[in-house]
């Protein structure tokens, strides 16, 4: 059996382009995996002119000629779909009912209900693309800060729901129940929708038990993120414990930089690390008395959760989405309501009266993590997803 996925690189690597790089490199008894990758960055270095753009995300001739290509070379049997736009256009979907060959999206994020993927415009959650309503994506420029090229790509998505796209797929891969159920709401066939986690590769063991004192935010500093509600808290917490409140430690890279960076200048209880990778990253986790993730848009997963665990860490997380199925309040970790920085500190007052919590529960979490993101299983039903949709 043969798989073409298909993936358009953001401008900025992120989960997505990981995951496909991970499926790209596992190991699938039965299938071979052939990939078919655009990149955003080639119209940056082109400086392709914006009108150019905005055809060719309709119909990229290059594109589909580079499809055709590698479809003749593989001989795909299904084709797995990732992010197709800009470069990739919606050209592909006509490719698809063109060559009838059997496709399966693999969903990662909330397109085709979002124009920006995230259901979020105007720093709050927004549901109307749910109902293929984008005008308050549009009213609020959310793709690229532009009311213009929000409007366009709405358009694109929104003629693709005319067209049948969407209904014509014939699988949908969802990385947790909360996407699943959205999607169904959203009214894509539930018969044709599989809840399927990422796997992870664990490390051999857990680094020995080591506290440097820290709480760890790693992820993009923007508002969905719940960067300032993050801040707030540890306001809260330097107001409530004084000279023994512990660090609060900030890794990523966003819109809300400046904002992170003044909040260090400021106060020794909030750290600023930049982009945090390698040897330092491993040294943060590995020290740090918890991670958190207060994220106020709905989170379709949360790999951090993943990463915490692998270090023996707790998890203070958000009720949001994905989030919820990995993090079990008051046993690998605490949820909070989204936005609620009182709660975060309550949380963080816990662990710091109890150092044994934290070690129970971070050990709580490396338990779960291995019970439940195997490769072994991962590989098993993905399989099992495309042997059910080519026996259709």
């Amino acid at each position: 059996m043969k798989i073409l996925q298909i993936f358009n690189d953001y401008l900025y690597a992120g989960g997505e382009a990981s995951v496909v790089s991970r499926i790209s490199g596992l190991q699938l008894p039965g299938l071979s995996l052939e990939t078919c990758r655009f990149s955003s960055r080639d119209w940056d270095e082109m400086s392709l002119p914006v009108w150019r753009q905005a055809a060719c995300m309709l119909w990229n001739p290059s594109a589909i000629r580079q499809l055709r290509r590698q479809q003749e070379a593989a001989s795909a049997d299904v084709w797995l779909l990732h992010n197709l736009f800009p470069v990739g256009s919606a050209g592909i979907y006509r490719e698809i009912k063109r060559s009838g060959i059997p496709a399966i999206t693999y969903i990662h994020n909330f397109r085709p209900f979002s124009v920006n993927g995230y259901l979020w415009a105007n720093d709050q959650v927004e549901t109307a693309g749910l109902r293929k309503n984008f005008r308050p994506e549009i009213r609020a420029g959310a793709w690229q800060d532009s009311q213009l090229k929000t409007f366009w790509y709405a358009m694109i998505i929104k003629g693709l729901h005319a067209y049948g796209a969407y209904r014509r797929m014939d699988g949908w891969i969802a990385i947790s129940d909360f996407m699943r159920d959205v999607f169904v709401d959203a009214g894509i066939d539930p018969a044709k929708i599989h809840t399927l986690r990422h796997s992870w590769d664990p490390l051999p063991a857990p680094p020995s038990h080591r506290d440097d004192g820290h709480y760890l935010f790693l992820g993009r500093l923007a508002p969905m993120k719940g960067i300032g509600t993050l801040l707030e808290a540890w306001e809260l917490l330097r107001v409530e414990m004084g000279p023994a409140c512990p660090k609060l430690i900030i890794g990523g890279d966003g819109p809300l930089r400046d904002e992170v960076e003044h909040r260090a200048q400021n106060t020794d209880t909030v750290e600023y690390a930049g982009q945090v990778s390698g040897d330092n990253k491993t040294r943060l986790i590995s020290g740090c008395r918890a991670m958190i993730a207060p994220s106020v848009w709905w989170e379709p997963l949360g790999l951090v959760t993943y990463e915490a665990y692998d270090y023996g860490k707790p998890m203070l997380a958000a009720r949001s989405g994905g989030l919820t199925e990995t993090v079990i309040n008051g046993k690998t970790g605490y949820l909070h309501e989204p936005g609620n920085a009182a709660e975060i500190v309550q949380h963080v007052l816990k662990l710091e009266q109890n150092h044994g919590l934290r070690r129970e529960m971070g050990g709580e979490g490396r338990k779960w993590l291995l019970e439940n993101t195997s490769e072994k299983v991962w590989r098993e039903k993905f399989t099992g997803v495309i042997d059910s949709v080519l026996e259709k």
